[in-house]
């Protein structure tokens, strides 16, 4: 075939093309119809090449009538398409379109009769399986993910031209690595709408693959994996054991790989812990970045619910969500039940947005009995307060900056601990009983009359009921 006629073919295909692209969902056409490459054109005869025989039955299935009107409109109604249908080698090295091809399958459609589909049942188009909520905006930076989220960001913006692939992010259920690989796919799709990108989980690589050997599909299988310039493996911790699903992904992730395309996986566990895989699989998972997510501080978790309740346009007051964020510290998944739980009882039972309300939510998350606090967990907790050396409470120094804090220290031991008083004046330089009953009565008469002391005593108080909780 000569430039000529290839040119030819490929300005009849595009005339083609802006017929059919105004009358799909911008992704439908992405996925179906971007990839088709027109080859020839004899007359009205027109060759297009697919990437398999999926593709071609599912144009067929689907686009029949669309194409075929098409086709007509620029051609004529003696126009027939003719498909090629590239078929690589199956032994995972991957055959692209620039490359000679193999075997083709020549499957042509001598001018068909027109075929209705129906319209009451719409056809699903394949999709990148992104969740479009799942965006770096959207993700709460703390200390525990700054480094995962910068690593991915700095994937999405030069998908398969860093050092970073595969990217591989790891740490507890709850903790974002979806959220945030997900981020690095609807991130690329943005700036680079042409590229396919695909997101799939472990388990549901594994059933379609043995869904492809059912149907003996499996190179249609490898050869939709192998084309997508971003892929992104969700738990492949769950590859473990499956030793035909780790040989076909071997394969995937080399051809992925030696084609500079980007691969983004996470796992619960670093790769070199991953139990049932085999090593050249690890390997190759170790030789990008692997970075791992930590749990949540407090001041992210606050972050995280702060942002939840904007985003539903609802005011949660203060020491609500700071009661939430101190006793929910295991993952984010469980932080987002207990506010989605707190906002169904407030909207449904009529319930104030209290710290009473917010107790009943976490009941069974967060233990029942309080816990015990000593006195040496509330001098330091006052002395972080009140910026002091923590030993200076027990000092014998008379100092005001010091008195004060050491009154409120008292104070708050014999309110929040079970010690007694000589136990406590114990923990203060062996201060007697009296001591601490001088104090603690100083405290209840400043509080009523000095505004900033009680501010100190309802900051320090609050801190100790979260812990006691």
């Amino acid at each position: 075939m000569d430039v000529i006629t290839e040119n030819r073919a490929t300005e009849i295909w595009n005339r083609c093309l802006n017929i059919i692209q105004p009358q799909l969902k911008p992704l439908t056409y992405k996925t179906w119809f971007e990839p088709i490459v027109p080859t020839n054109i004899e007359g009205t005869l027109l060759t297009v090449q697919v990437p398999s025989s999926y593709f071609y039955e599912w144009l067929e299935e689907h686009h029949f009538d669309l194409i075929q009107q098409a086709i007509r409109d620029v051609l004529g109604d003696q126009a027939q398409l003719q498909y090629a249908v590239q078929i690589p080698r199956d032994d995972g090295m991957n055959m692209g379109r620039s490359q000679a091809v193999q075997t083709v399958g020549q499957l042509s459609i001598p001018n068909p009769a027109p075929r209705s589909l129906s319209v009451s049942a719409p056809v699903e188009p394949f999709v990148t399986n992104l969740n479009p909520k799942f965006t770096f905006e959207s993700f709460i930076r703390g200390d525990g993910n700054q480094f995962a989220r910068a690593a991915s960001l700095n994937v999405a913006n030069n998908p398969g031209e860093t050092a970073f692939n595969p990217l591989v992010l790891y740490g507890g259920v709850g903790l974002g690595k979806t959220h945030l690989i997900q981020a690095i796919g609807n991130q690329v799709s943005m700036n680079n709408p042409r590229k396919r990108v695909y997101y799939v989980s472990s388990e549901k690589f594994t059933i379609d693959f043995v869904e492809a050997i059912e149907k003996n599909r499996t190179i249609d299988f490898s050869n939709f994996y192998r084309s997508m310039d971003v892929l992104i493996v969700d738990d492949i911790q769950f590859f473990s054991g499956k030793e035909r699903t780790q040989d076909t992904f071997f394969h995937t992730f080399n051809t992925l790989h030696q084609l500079k395309k980007q691969i983004i996986l996470s796992s619960d566990r670093p790769p070199k812990d991953l139990k049932g895989l085999d090593e050249r699989l690890i390997s190759r998972f170790q030789c990008g970045l692997t970075v791992d997510i930590q749990p949540p501080d407090l001041e992210t978790r606050i972050a995280i619910l702060r942002k939840k309740a904007e985003g539903d346009h609802i005011e949660i007051p203060q020491d609500v969500i700071e009661f939430i964020a101190s006793n929910v510290k295991s993952n984010i998944r469980e932080l987002e039940g207990c506010y989605i739980g707190l906002i169904a009882r407030h909207t449904l039972e009529q319930c104030p947005l209290d710290v009473a309300l917010a107790e009943k939510v976490l009941r069974n998350i967060i233990s029942s009995e309080k816990k015990d606090i000593t006195v040496e967990q509330i001098q330091k907790i006052v002395a972080d307060h009140f910026k002091i050396q923590e030993n200076s409470l027990r000092a014998k120094t008379r100092k005001q900056e010091i008195v004060l804090p050491r009154q409120v220290a008292m104070f708050l031991s014999k309110k929040f601990t079970r010690a007694s008083l000589k136990t406590i004046g114990l923990h203060f330089g062996g201060r007697d009983h009296s001591t601490i009953i001088h104090a603690c009565k100083a405290i209840e008469r400043g509080v009523g009359v000095d505004d900033s002391l009680r501010q100190h005593v309802d900051q320090l108080e609050k801190q100790l009921s979260y812990i006691v909780h």
